[in-house]
C-alpha cells in the first residue's frame, strides 16, 4: 500500500469512526471497548513484535534518545513563547501542551510500522517509550503551573509502571538483550494482531473527535497546528541531522514527532483546569490536517533517509 493510499485510508477510518459516533453506533461504551482492544492488545503486540527479535544496539541508540528528548523540550519552549500572550490561563495551558504532545501510541507506532517496518518500527516503539516518559510529567507540570490546578504527579508516574504498551516495550527490549528468538508461529500471530492496531485506533480516535461547540478560537487552534505539524517535524529534522543520526533513526524520530496532537491532551485539559472545548477542537484540527502534513514528511524522509 502506497503512503498516499495509506493516508487516505487513515482519513476514511477517522471519518467512519466520527460518523458512527454521530449515528449512535459507536456509543461511548463501544468506543471505550475499541480503545481498550487497541491499548491492551493490538498496540502491545505490535510494540513487542517489533522489538523482541532485534539486537538491542539496533534499537536503543543514544542519538534516538537524545534527539527525542531535545525536540520535545525545544518545542515545549517554543510553544510557551508562541502562546504566552494568550490572556486566559485555561486556553494558554491547553495551547502550550497541545503544541508538542504527540499521538505516539495510537497513530505513531502503527503508522511508522505500516510505512517503513523493520528496524524503523522497532525504533518507533522506543520513541513511544521515551515520549511517554517525557510528555506525561511535562504536560502535567505545565498545565498545573499555568492553570494553578491541583494534580497528583506521583499518581500519574505510578500509572506509567502498569501501562501495557510500556510493559510490552520493556519485555521486548529485555528479549532483545537476551537474544530471544520467537517461534515463527508466535511471530506471525503477533504480527497479525499488530496489524489491527492502526485501524482499530483510528476508529476509536474518530469516535473521540468532537466539536459540538464549534471550532473555538481559530487563531489559537491554527497556531497550535502550525507549531505541532510544521515546526515540530522541522525541528526534529534539524536535531537528528545535527546528531548525525542513521537513516532508520531519522525516519523513526522525525515521523513519530510529526504525529498530531494526542487525544489524551483533552483528558488532561479536563482534569487539570484547561479549556476542554479548545482542547477538543485542536485535536480534531491537527488530526485531520496531519493526513496532509504526514505525506509531506514521508516524502522529505524519502530524500533525506532513502
Amino acid at each position: 500500500m502506497s503512503v498516499a493510499t495509506q493516508l487516505v485510508t487513515m482519513l476514511v477510518l477517522l471519518a467512519i469512526g466520527a460518523g458512527a459516533r454521530a449515528a449512535g453506533l459507536l456509543t461511548p461504551g463501544r468506543r471505550d471497548a475499541l480503545t481498550a482492544v487497541a491499548f491492551y492488545v493490538a498496540l502491545p503486540a505490535l510494540v513487542f513484535e517489533s522489538t523482541v527479535g532485534r539486537a538491542l544496539e539496533q534499537l536503543l541508540v543514544w542519538r534516538l534518545v537524545a534527539g527525542v528528548v531535545v525536540v520535545l523540550l525545544l518545542v515545549a519552549g517554543v510553544s510557551w513563547l508562541v502562546h504566552r500572550g494568550r490572556a486566559a490561563p485555561t486556553r494558554r495551558g491547553v495551547a502550550v501542551v497541545q503544541s508538542y504532545h504527540c499521538n505516539l501510541g495510537f497513530l505513531g507506532v502503527p503508522f511508522v510500522a505500516a510505512t517503513f517496518g523493520g528496524v524503523t518500527a522497532g525504533k518507533a516503539s522506543v520513541v513511544l517509550g521515551i515520549g511517554v516518559l517525557v510528555q506525561v510529567p511535562l504536560t502535567v507540570l505545565l498545565l498545573t503551573g499555568i492553570t494553578n490546578a491541583d494534580a497528583d504527579l506521583g499518581g500519574e508516574l505510578r500509572g506509567l509502571a502498569t501501562n501495557p504498551v510500556l510493559v510490552a516495550l520493556g519485555l521486548g527490549l529485555a528479549g532483545a538483550t537476551l537474544g530471544v528468538e520467537l517461534p515463527a508461529v508466535a511471530q506471525q500471530a503477533l504480527g497479525a494482531v499488530g496489524t489491527f492496531a492502526l485501524p482499530i485506533a483510528l476508529l476509536a480516535v474518530g469516535a473521540s473527535l468532537a466539536t459540538d461547540g464549534g471550532f473555538v478560537d481559530p487563531p489559537t487552534v491554527g497556531a497550535v497546528a502550525v507549531v505541532k505539524l510544521l515546526a515540530m517535524p522541522l525541528v526534529a529534522v534539524v536535531v537528528f541531522t545535527a546528531l548525525d543520526a542513521s537513516p532508520s533513526t531519522l525516519r523513526a524520530g522525525v515521523l513519530m514527532l510529526a504525529m498530531p496532537t494526542a487525544v489524551s491532551t483533552y483528558i488532561y485539559a479536563s482534569e487539570l483546569g484547561g479549556d476542554r472545548e479548545l482542547a477538543s477542537a485542536t485535536v480534531v484540527a491537527t488530526t485531520v490536517a496531519a493526513v496532509g502534513t504526514l505525506f509531506g514528511v514521508v516524502q522529505v524522509l524519502g530524500v533525506l533517509a532513502p
